[in-house]
């Protein structure tokens, strides 16, 4: 016998309605902006001119005529849009291109280029492991690398921020595995701090564990050549002595580290201080092989524009001919970061171009906030799920076009909210 169905005039979509509600009184609730014109260090948002702390265009490149100019000329080269997946017929010659620049820049064999960072994160991941295999993430990844982990269907195990100890005690009793996989950002997306990559990648050689590095917001930023925070901390391919974290010391032993590569899969966005778009991964030949064919975020996705990519080559070649821009951003980083604290603000560990300021409520966050934007300044309130309940901040982002002029104007703003 078919039952009716019940009928109660509520919409089956109304319990949004509610939800949105009680989002609201929690200080949770987002709303979308519009921004008028290019994204640089001032930005028109609903009509106001603001000093802008909420972009990730850490290298000023997002607005760099270079890279418009790059695009144009693909674009009348190639035509606009891709028309298909990578596989079937939508890698261009400028796609082509990008990944033999990508693997040449990074110090590898080849280079594989998805749609976007997070398409590239959650794709990987779930190519490398599955079924059988776990996967071992820190507390504050990247939601791409801690959905990437779900998607995967491994075992998942998340261990305290930046904890070795406790990641080594994890990697010990995991041994029936058939496979295992470290992941990490290296430059934290809201702390603005960095992984122990020296640490990760010890333990990854010692138990026979892939390591994937997401250097999103340090490519073109952090080491000598913008590579990344593996470039900075020597994590490259290299000798070093193999340590052990679960003491109160770390105790040497005589085996060289085999070269580094052999396990590591480093990650980039395109979309960050490389002012374009797309994500990208680097590492052997047969990695990139067997990603392409089954990274389901890359064969299942239309690549994207031919011009996209070339906008990314106008990047990378500022990146190397340009090394002043990351060196000025990382001393006024540091400059802004030093007179924050001596004002009395939380700063946390950040060691970067990414200064979080940390008020704990989403209410506190959201009333600072909106004071500094009266004043003149966009800076994003960041609250949960972003980050975890208690950790509410405030996400200052430094660019290389900020003024010295703008930079004391914002420390001063935040004195008198002080």
């Amino acid at each position: 016998m078919i039952k009716a169905p019940i009928h109660n005039n509520m919409s089956p979509l109304g319990w949004i309605d509610r939800e949105l509600v009680e989002l609201e009184k929690r200080g949770l609730r987002r709303r979308l902006a519009v921004r008028g014109g290019p994204q640089t260090h001032r930005v028109v948002i609903e009509g106001r001119e603001l000093i802008n702390f909420g972009s990730n265009d850490y290298l000023g490149l997002a607005a760099d005529e270079r890279l418009a100019r790059a695009a144009r000329l693909a674009a009348e080269r190639e035509g606009w849009g891709s028309g298909a997946s990578p596989l079937v017929s939508g890698r261009s010659e400028s796609h082509a291109e990008l990944e033999r620049q990508l693997a040449q820049f990074e110090g590898t064999e080849a280079a594989l280029v998805f749609p976007s960072g997070f398409a590239a994160n959650t794709g990987i991941v779930a190519a490398l492991v599955q079924d059988g295999d776990a996967v071992f993430s820190d507390a504050k990844n990247h939601a791409s690398l801690i959905d990437g982990c779900r998607l995967s269907r491994a075992e998942r195990f998340v261990y305290p921020h930046r904890d070795c100890r406790s990641l080594e005690r994890l990697l010990d009793r995991s041994a029936g595995f058939r496979r295992r996989l470290i992941v990490s950002d290296t430059l934290f997306s809201m702390d603005g701090d960095f992984a122990p990559l020296a640490q990760l990648a010890d333990l990854a050689v010692r138990y026979d564990a892939m390591f994937m590095l997401d250097e999103a917001h340090a490519t073109g930023v952090v080491g000598p050549h913008g590579r990344g925070v593996s470039e900075l901390l020597e994590t490259e391919p290299s000798e070093r002595t193999r340590t052990t974290y679960l003491g109160d010391s770390e105790r040497p032993a005589p085996r060289p580290l085999p070269p580094a590569s052999s396990h590591f899969i480093r990650v980039g966005t395109l979309s960050k201080a490389l002012g374009s778009g797309g994500g990208f991964v680097c590492g052997s030949q047969s990695l990139i092989d067997w990603l392409a064919n089954r990274a389901r975020t890359y064969v299942f996705s239309t690549a994207q524009p031919p011009a996209v990519s070339a906008a990314a080559l106008a990047a990378i070649e500022i990146v190397r001919q340009e090394p002043e821009r990351r060196q000025h951003l990382l001393a006024r980083a540091a400059e802004l970061r030093s007179k924050l604290n001596q004002q009395g603000w939380n700063t946390g560990n950040s060691q970067s171009q990414i200064i979080p300021v940390f008020l704990g409520e989403p209410a506190r966050v959201l009333a600072t906030a909106s004071a500094l934007r009266e004043a003149g300044y966009y800076v994003p309130a960041i609250r949960p799920p972003t980050v975890p309940a208690g950790e509410s901040l405030l996400r200052v982002s430094l660019c290389y076009h900020h003024t010295a002029e703008e930079v004391e104007a914002f420390i001063d703003q935040m004195a008198r909210l002080r």
